[in-house]
């Protein structure tokens, strides 16, 4: 099925991370502009902070603050027709970071860039636990002929604790969490698939044997040719996830398979959130053409931890 969307904004560059914010506006990153940018209901469009890099998921915390993935950035392939992506690791690259924002004043700090000595190379998602603590994927870069191996970490929000919890993962991207936050899920770009783990402990996931590659359990996978992006996850614990190539969101069960498939009209369709005051109101970038849309969703999504947070 297509989606029937509303455009609440375009001219972003390359949008990602969106957070339905209590107040009606919506939060997203520009990976290419390297900025936090507030959306407000009418579309009008402010710059929250400058981050630098290659922002891409974020998430608010239990504080107010705004916790951001930033990858380090990418080169970038514009086309005529306006569409832009992403393309290898940025030549001024410097490495990957969390970072917290200030939603009032906009300062920025770093809160982590290693974990036991290995540097974070390109964080791409993040979901708060409500336990004081956070999960990240790190999607890794691609840079010549090489390609960094992913993991899977939990941190805490005060920068006193990093944990590796899954590695190797290829490429992992969109992170969420079961509505009873006893399973995390990650989504792999390069592979198109969806996997799970059950969480034991502070940073500790149950692992399945091999062949599973890193413990994970599968989930489901793409139909034909498609790339995975984030996801969101619904009140029922569906798993809903972006899909590259063929733009959309796949929608998983948590038992496993794909239960539907809602076709985006770009093929850069890379993050989902959920919002309004019953939860059906699905927060959609498409990001290659820069633009933040709004769906009526069949089901309602799951709010998060700190999603009922209004800053100042």
């Amino acid at each position: 099925m297509k989606l029937d969307y509303r455009e609440i904004t375009r001219g972003l560059k390359f949008p990602e991370g969106p957070i339905a914010m209590a107040d009606g506006s919506v939060l997203v990153v520009e990976i290419e502009g390297g900025r936090l940018i507030r959306v407000l209901r009418d579309g009008t469009k402010a710059v929250a902070a400058e981050l630098g890099g290659g922002p891409n998921g974020a998430a608010i915390g239990p504080d107010g603050l705004c916790y951001v993935c930033n990858n380090g950035g990418f080169n970038w392939i514009h086309h005529d027709d306006g569409f832009s992506r992403p393309h290898g690791r940025a030549d001024r690259y410097t490495g990957g970071s969390i970072q917290r924002v200030d939603l009032v004043t906009g300062a920025v700090e770093t809160l982590y860039t290693e974990c036991d000595g290995n540097p974070i190379m390109g964080p791409n998602d993040i979901v708060f636990d409500g336990k004081g603590g956070f999960w990240f994927t790190d999607h890794g870069k691609s840079y010549d002929r090489l390609m960094d191996r992913g993991a899977l970490y939990y941190a805490a929000l005060d920068g006193s604790f990093i944990r590796e919890a899954a590695f190797p993962v290829i490429t992992p991207n969109g992170c969420g969490l079961s509505p009873d936050g006893r399973t995390l899920y990650a989504s792999e770009t390069e592979t198109g698939r969806l996997w799970a783990w059950p969480i034991t402990g502070r940073g500790e996931l149950a692992k399945e044997a091999w062949p599973s590659p890193h413990g994970g359990r599968f989930v489901g996978g793409s139909q034909g040719y498609q790339r995975f992006d984030s996801m969101a996850v619904e009140a029922n614990g569906n798993i809903c996830v972006a899909s590259l190539v063929h733009g959309g969101i796949s929608v998983f069960s948590p038992e496993g398979g794909l239960i539907e498939f809602h076709e985006a009209p770009e093929p850069y369709c890379t993050n989902i959130c959920f919002g309004g005051p019953d939860m059906r109101t699905a927060y959609i970038t498409l990001s290659g053409y820069g633009m933040l849309v709004a769906v009526d969703w069949p089901r309602p999504g799951l709010p998060l931890v700190h999603q009922g947070y209004v800053p100042g």
